[in-house]
């Protein structure tokens, strides 16, 4: 049964941080976001139809209500528009998920971090994203930020290699084997960590390269009470014009 999502869904002052990125780039964090975030992990409990999705996301995914995905994309524009250099939204995808599929399985793609996407208008398009931690296990991880230490075509290669390549293959050439993205990595450096607390939001720039930091996590529970359940939201938007 799908609670009712209609009415205000977040704290109207939330606690507000934020962490350097560089290059002038912040990830934004609001603490106590939601007024009653175990409403959206009862619901994940008892009524979210999560499944393995078609991309390469390390665990399970699913779809939300609506009222809930409109509620977040309301939020966005309120409160993290304009911080993270975004004029007007154009489009929202949210969904929950969990961080579960063990590390000595992942594809060499899930052993880097990533970007959601990048535009091939930067100066018109942002992908924006955020991240609402729903788990009270700190050590389940936050997210780190990383820059490429290689030029531009050898990041697309290393990126592209990761895709198409078999694990032992892609193990052979790059040095790199099975596991979650570690902060010390030959082909990236770690900008930034930020750590996971219980109803915490955060918002970025989705064009930085980012992963989950659960490279050192013991186990990954495939449970939206015990797991590493998250909200997530992506967002095609216009730039903010500049000057």
């Amino acid at each position: 049964m799908t609670p009712d999502w209609t009415g205000e869904l977040f704290n109207p002052n939330p606690r507000r941080s934020s962490v350097d990125l560089g290059d002038g780039a912040h990830c934004l964090i609001l603490d106590d976001v939601f007024r009653e975030p175990e409403r959206v992990v009862d619901w994940a409990q008892a009524d979210a139809e999560f499944a393995v999705p078609t991309y390469p996301y390390p665990g399970l995914v699913a779809p939300v209500p609506s009222h809930l995905s409109a509620a977040v994309s309301a939020h966005f524009d309120r409160r993290l528009r304009d911080p993270l250099g975004c004029r007007r939204q154009l489009e929202a995808l949210v969904r929950l998920s969990i961080t579960s599929q063990p590390a000595d399985s992942l594809r060499p793609i899930q052993w880097l971090c990533h970007r959601d996407r990048i535009a091939a208008d930067p100066d018109r398009t942002r992908f924006a994203a955020t991240v609402l931690y729903l788990f009270h296990d700190a050590a389940l991880g936050g997210t780190d930020f990383y820059r490429s230490r290689l030029t531009p075509g050898e990041t697309d290669q290393l990126v592209a290699d990761s895709q198409r390549m078999e694990a032992s293959a892609f193990s052979a050439r790059y040095g790199l084997s099975a596991g979650y993205m570690a902060p010390t990595n030959p082909y990236f450096d770690h900008i930034a960590n930020v750590p996971a607390a219980w109803n915490r939001l955060i918002a970025y720039d989705g064009g930085i390269f980012h992963s989950a930091a659960v490279a050192t996590t013991p186990s990954l529970p495939a449970d939206p009470v015990r797991g590493r359940l998250t909200l997530n939201a992506f967002y095609t938007c216009t730039r903010t014009l500049r000057a």
